[in-house]
Order: structure tokens, then C-alpha cells, then sequence
């Protein structure tokens, strides 16, 4: 089920945040969201996720609005990975995991297909030899990668992720990019907010790109990555070369404005 945006705006305390933001993201696909600080890609995804309503405009997944789902279908539809993951109980890893799979369970609690996918959140993630360790006592970049893997326990049909790679080490950051393209190989949505502009190229099948809340483009990786749409959004001008991996790898060289 693809999802679709239709006309979405808000303001917040005066200012326009999005307006008249359109498009449609593919599943299947890894979607990177660009723009420069205050160009409206949080507020984009939390508007995606159901969890902030615009002022006006549509989200829908398939034929049906987000809004029109109850609590836990669309927690099971949906999963949001935002860009500040507050942890407010200093619970075991394991258990902080388990509660991705809250929209799944039973009245009898965890069955063995929910113990199944937090262990393979776990594993994927490369949290499994943290399970025991109190949260609070992690490290950030441990932190990170343990509420990744309550969001792929979830097993949602749409992942959402707000600077997934903060506060990661380069290992990790590739792991998680890695795991978000298998996500999407394996029929998930993925749309991700990236501020790297080389991994964004590594894992983006496709690119949204936002200026001042509004779409200055969007479609597939090599369309879009070009110096002159770059130079629009971030007023600076990058350099694009083949990287080793055949993937484009973007260096920026100079502000332009």
C-alpha cells in the first residue's frame, strides 16, 4: 500500500511550516527526505505518522486515511523512529524492545511469533548482547540503535525515521542503512530524514526534497541529486563524483548564498 500526501500545510505559533506539501511515497522503496535545518521534514513525518494534524490536507495509506484507523491498526501500519527518542523508564533492553510488539499482542501477552521479532529486531540492530542492560546506562548511539529495534519489532508496513544514523559510530550507521534497505526489499515503506548527503545517495531509491515547507523536488535518486536542486536547498555547491561503490558520493565545497 502506497501512501499519499495531498495538499498538507501548517503553521506553528505564526510561522508555515509546510504548504501545500504533495506527493506519494512508493512501498517497496527508501524514500530520503533532504532539506536544510527548519525546511519542515520533521513535521512532514510526524504529519505522516498520524501524529500531528495539519492545518490542512490528507494522509492516506492505500485507499484509507491514517485518521480514520484506530490506535493500534495504525500502530501496526505505521512505525515512527522520531529524531529525539525520550526514554522515561530505566527498563532492560529487552523489555523496552518487547514493547514494539504492544499494537500485536494478545490478551495472554507475548506469543512466540512476538518473541520471534524482538529477537530479530535485536540481532538486526546489534543490541542482542545489550538485553540485559538497563537503558538509561547506555550510551546514545546504544540508545539509538535499541529504539530502532522496538520500531522493527513492530514489523510496521510503513517505517518512518527522523536522523536514524545521530550519534552512531560509522559501523553502525552503515548497519542501520543497511537494515532500512532490506526493510524496503522485503515490502516495507521506508521514508528516512537524512542530513548526509553521500549515504542518503547510498540507500534513497527515491528523494524528496524540501525548501521552506514546500516541495522543490522529488522522484527518483539520479534525478533528483543534481548540483543545481542541492544548490536550492542548502545554498552551497556540491561536487558529485562515483564513489567504490558505484553509488554517487556528494561533497559539499563552498557556501553559495
Amino acid at each position: 500500500m502506497d501512501m499519499q500526501f495531498s495538499a498538507l500545510s501548517l503553521s506553528l505559533r505564526g510561522r508555515q511550516i509546510l504548504n501545500d506539501v504533495t506527493g506519494r511515497l512508493e512501498q517497496g522503496r527508501v524514500t530520503v527526505i533532504l532539506g536544510a535545518n527548519g525546511a519542515g521534514k520533521s513535521t512532514l513525518l510526524s504529519c505522516l505518522a498520524g501524529l500531528r494534524r495539519p492545518d490542512s490536507g490528507t494522509v492516506g495509506v492505500g485507499e484509507r486515511d491514517i485518521h480514520s484507523l484506530d490506535r493500534r491498526e495504525r500502530a501496526r501500519t505505521i512505525g515512527l523512529l522520531p529524531q529525539q527518542g525520550d526514554i522515561h523508564w530505566d527498563i532492560d533492553v529487552a523489555t523496552l524492545v518487547g514493547l514494539g510488539r504492544m499494537p500485536h499482542r494478545g490478551r495472554w501477552g507475548m506469543s512466540e511469533a512476538d518473541h520471534r521479532a524482538v529477537a530479530s529486531a535485536m540481532a538486526a540492530t546489534d543490541c542482542a548482547h545489550l538485553a540485559q542492560r538497563q537503558v538509561l546506562r547506555l550510551s546514545g548511539g546504544e540508545q539509538g540503535r535499541v529504539l530502532l529495534a522496538r520500531v522493527l519489532a513492530g514489523e510496521p508496513q510503513w517505517l518512518l525515521a527522523d536522523e536514524p544514523l545521530a550519534s552512531l559510530d560509522p559501523a553502525h550507521q552503515l548497519d542501520v542503512l543497511d537494515r532500512l534497505k532490506q526493510c524496503a526489499k522485503g515490502g516495507a515503506g521506508v521514508a528516512v530524514v537524512l542530513h548526509d548527503l553521500t549515504h542518503a545517495a547510498r540507500i534513497a531509491d527515491d528523494i524528496l526534497v524540501l525548501k521552506d515547507g514546500a516541495i522543490i523536488a522529488a522522484g527518483p535518486r539520479d534525478e533528483v541529486l543534481s548540483p543545481a536542486t542541492l544548490a536550492q536547498a542548502y545554498g552551497v555547491e556540491v561536487h558529485i563524483a562515483t564513489g567504490p561503490t558505484g553509488d554517487p558520493m556528494l561533497v559539499p565545497i563552498r557556501r553559495i548564498a
